[in-house]
């Protein structure tokens, strides 16, 4: 059983920040990362960031690129997510997850092993 739990969310005005944070207990066999997503309403659930967890490489949708940054902590088994200029379009629910490892090509939508909860993010104009 892995679970994960996500906080940081809430209300921020356009162009202001936010960091958001994930705490896993326990953990799968063969993580390969841990993940960003998020879920506007009506849209589709969608890719944002994430970090390997034993070469720290990046990935990010260019859509947050000098934006968004995310960081981990292998001690803590946690993730971290800081959002920086923030757009009214950009409100969704932001998940956590780990994703597993596999071939290459496989995309990050498909590795992923286990989901938050989701946390809030409203950007107001």
């Amino acid at each position: 059983q892995v679970q994960l739990v996500e906080s940081g969310g809430g209300l921020v005005q356009a162009g202001g920040s936010l960091r958001l944070s994930c705490a896993e207990a326990g953990r799968a066999d063969n993580v390969y990362a841990m993940g960003w997503y998020r879920q506007a309403s009506g849209k589709e659930r969608e890719f944002v960031e994430a970090i390997s967890w034993n070469g720290g490489h990046t990935y990010y949708d260019n859509s947050v690129k000098g934006r968004f940054t995310i960081s981990r902590d292998n001690d803590k088994n946690a993730a971290y997510l800081q959002m920086n200029n923030l757009k009214p379009e950009e409100k969704a629910v932001y998940y956590c997850a780990v994703e597993v490892g596999g071939r290459y090509y496989i995309q990050h939508l498909d590795r992923v092993h286990t989901w938050g909860k989701g946390t809030l993010v409203t950007v107001s104009s």
